[in-house]
């Protein structure tokens, strides 16, 4: 990761700003652009969508207090 984020560095920033620059970019991306990107078979793509389904039947929400 360090190194990643080495090649990434421009100069003068830090590694904070490293990060902070790509969420920023990753944030402004629509959900759109990554529709059909699947690198993998179509089996698998499946495999993983059955999981997701069946975790999301799974999952409770809780309240909580601040």
């Amino acid at each position: 990761a360090y190194e990643e984020m080495r090649a990434l560095k421009q100069s003068g920033e830090s590694f904070s700003d490293v990060a902070r620059r790509l969420a920023e970019r990753a944030r402004k991306r629509p959900l759109t652009d990554f529709f059909g990107k699947w690198p993998g078979p179509a089996e698998e793509a499946e495999r993983i969508k059955k999981i997701l389904e069946r975790d999301r039947k799974r999952f409770k929400t809780r309240e909580v207090r601040l």
